[in-house]
């Protein structure tokens, strides 16, 4: 019964991807917000791989915390860099998880996608984007770094750190090895997440 299910599942689920990379027909004419809710931000497709131009930048996406501590003040943390635990954790595995290398870096895409460079949303889906990096965010910060010991995390603010990625010696391309960042704004924890309520 339970291999039935799996089964089951694992058919919905591919049906569900081919959906949302399909070219429009009556199925998703008619269900394309059902099969939006299953695929969207999780389970999203791209052909970034086959782009003419690829990406020549190394994104670092950091995260800071305010905390309230145990004996009521406010304490905010430094800059905890989640893109280089991921990196960490990859290197050197054979077989890396799917969560360290494409969660956070799916999550951040995600977010430039549906903001302007202003972080205001441009598309229906930026309230989500922000909703679902902020609950890795805190879900990280709780379980993977020490900067929520003795506290509760009341708000975060994310950015990014921007690399180019150098040319190779034998070019005369010259570029930047400065980092630019992109700073968002202070966003503030729900009582569930504060909670620890994404673990």
């Amino acid at each position: 019964m339970a291999l039935a299910v799996v089964a089951v599942a694992a058919c919905v689920h591919l049906l569900m991807v081919f959906l949302s990379l399909a070219p429009a027909n009556t199925v998703t004419k008619q269900h394309g917000k059902a099969v939006e809710d299953w695929v969207y931000p999780e389970f999203e497709q791209n052909w970034k791989l086959f782009a003419p131009n690829p990406l020549q930048q190394n994104v670092g996406v950091q995260v800071r915390a305010e905390l309230r501590t145990k004996d009521g003040g406010v304490r905010t943390t430094g800059w905890t860099d989640l893109s280089a635990q991921d990196g960490a954790a990859i290197k050197g595995n054979p077989v890396p998880s799917h969560t360290q290398q494409n969660e956070l870096r799916r999550a951040w895409d995600f977010f430039v996608a549906t903001h302007t460079g202003d972080n205001r949303p441009v598309a229906l889906r930026g309230a989500l984007s922000e909703q679902y990096l902020r609950r890795i965010v805190v879900m990280r910060l709780y379980r993977d770094t020490p900067a929520a010991e003795g506290g509760v995390i009341q708000r975060v603010q994310v950015r990014s750190a921007t690399t180019n990625v150098q040319p190779p010696e034998w070019s005369r391309e010259r570029v930047s090895d400065k980092p630019v960042y992109r700073q968002l704004p202070w966003w503030s924890v729900t009582a569930e997440e504060a909670a620890g309520g994404v673990r």
